[in-house]
């Protein structure tokens, strides 16, 4: 049967995704299914592995199944799979059962932060920066396994037996996926964990010490694009190779075609994530981090990455927190009623700031309210918090890298507001270029398993047949303008920084 397509698996923070594919990496059909977001204490974020895998399973079946959008596709015509998900997210699963041992922690995650405290104070950062080229942070992997092992009675002498396996997502869905046959990891993925060293390429057995996450516990660290074996038949009701697996910010890096020194992108996705590829060299940044950004060949690419937590997420916080909104398009049409925010600053440091600032004790604030203020402005300044953020983290990776950017690529759901956009380009003066298919992630993960299955011959062929139209945002505002907003920016930042005590974050219970 002839192969027709790439079947791409999209595991979120918020909902998973399955997207078809086709030669010319037209996204021929898509299905999504949001999952439960779980709070047990203010700051703490979980999802339920089985939900999680489950949601990612029915949608990826719905999307092969007869419906409105055409007849069943039959599996036969499907050339490989490819998984890109949520990365530092994790899931600590018995080996013999595949039970999860408890909730999956998720990175927006901060109840690590008092942990991180104690390692910064014991003087850990140099070693973690220069082997994993990552502060010290609640946001990654490490400091969720180790709260897990010593959290859970007998847990890590369970460990240490081999008894439990530890994994970021894309480990998850590749066990369950292939009925506990294939226990790996990608490059990328475990370049987040805080445990892998990314100059050695291996898992760093003084990190693990210093952390006590017995190595045994986990996965095998592969390329990001190679055939890791093949999905259960039992499980999946049919069998095909999966060829990929990327965290999703290098696979959305990937599909918007930044294969070379200095190309850049920026996803609105959940989160922002900015990621500059940085060729065969890694580079160091005192605000940003150092991560791998593909695995392929047996050769490593590096990036610069800056991270901010809450991104398209507010506009979701809006609709299903404070139901200021019925869907996440009635927040651009409100925001496009009004010319600004009428002095209304909203940061979203919900779960504390990423980059530059890095702050696991900053919440979330909404400052310059007076009588005037209506819901639209609050919609307004909830967009602009997103575009302030990026233009904070374009600014360090300006400076770090040494790389003037003439434009910047964006992706990611977020990316459909034309408000936010326009606003964007203006505050950082740069024209941001929006392609016509901002399922950049899911395309990316897509593009690494067609070229691991041979779908696709290379790159070259890739940026041949991809879509190239979209649209463009040119900046039009005054320079004086831009860095009056930017100043109260600030302003409103430096009123949520440290909102948060470190004793207030430090509950190490279930």
């Amino acid at each position: 049967m002839e192969k027709r397509y790439i079947l791409a698996l999209d595991q979120g923070t918020t909902s998973s995704r399955a997207i078809l594919f086709d030669r010319d990496t037209i996204a021929v059909r898509s299905k999504a299914q949001e999952f439960p977001q779980i709070y047990p204490k203010p700051g703490w974020v979980e999802h339920d592995p089985e939900v999680l895998f489950n949601s990612q399973l029915t949608v990826m079946q719905e999307a092969l199944a007869a419906g409105a959008d055409g007849p069943a596709i039959p599996p036969g015509e499907l050339a490989a799979l490819g998984i890109t998900n949520q990365r530092e997210t994790v899931v600590l699963w018995e080996r013999k059962t595949g039970r999860p041992v408890y909730n999956a922690i998720v990175w927006q995650c901060r109840r690590t932060a008092a942990l991180c405290e104690e390692l910064v104070r014991d003087g850990m950062m140099d070693i973690i920066r220069e082997r994993t080229g990552l502060l010290i942070d609640a946001y990654f992997s490490a400091t969720k396994i180790k709260w897990l092992l010593d959290t859970i009675p007998g847990l890590r002498k369970r460990a240490k037996k081999g008894e439990i396996l530890a994994g970021t997502i894309d480990t998850w869905l590749i066990w369950k996926l292939t009925g506990g046959e294939v226990y790996a990891t990608d490059f990328t993925n475990a370049s987040r964990t805080m445990l892998y060293n990314i100059y050695l390429h291996d898992w760093d057995d003084e990190l693990l010490r210093l952390m006590d996450i017995p190595r045994c516990m986990l996965p095998d660290v592969h390329n990001s694009s190679e055939i890791f074996g093949n999905t259960d038949p039992e499980v999946c009701g049919f069998s095909i190779p999966i060829g990929s697996a990327v965290g999703d910010q290098q696979a959305a890096l990937f599909g918007q075609g930044c294969f070379n020194k200095g190309d850049t992108k920026n996803t609105y996705g959940t989160g922002c994530f900015m990621l500059m590829n940085t060729g065969d060299k890694p580079v160091v940044s005192e605000n940003l981090l150092t991560t791998i950004a593909l695995g392929m060949d047996g050769k490593i690419q590096y990036a610069l990455e800056g991270s901010v937590f809450i991104g398209g997420a507010v506009i979701k916080w809006l609709r299903d927190e404070l139901e200021l909104i019925g869907t996440a398009q009635e927040c651009d049409t409100l925001a496009e009623t009004v010319p600004d925010s009428n002095g209304v600053y909203l940061v979203p440091a919900f779960v504390g700031l990423g980059a530059p600032h890095w702050d696991m004790y900053a919440r979330g604030t909404i400052t310059g309210l007076t009588r005037g203020v209506r819901k639209a402005h609050i919609c307004r300044a909830a967009l602009e918090g997103i575009a302030y953020q990026v233009k904070e983290m374009l600014e360090c990776m300006i400076a770090d890298s040494g790389h003037p950017l003439t434009s910047i690529k964006v992706d990611g759901g977020a990316s459909v507001s034309d408000v936010m956009l326009q606003f964007q380009a203006d505050i950082l003066n740069t024209p941001v270029l929006r392609p016509a298919n901002t399922e950049t992630t899911a395309l990316g993960a897509a593009f690494l398993a067609g070229l691991a299955s041979g779908f696709w011959r290379d790159k070259n062929e890739i940026l041949a047949r991809q879509q190239q139209s979209g649209k463009i945002f040119n900046p039009v505002m005054e320079e004086a303008e831009r860095e009056r907003l930017y100043g109260g920016w600030k302003k409103a930042v430096d009123r949520a920084l440290r909102w948060e005590s470190p004793s207030d974050g430090a509950v190490h219970d279930i």
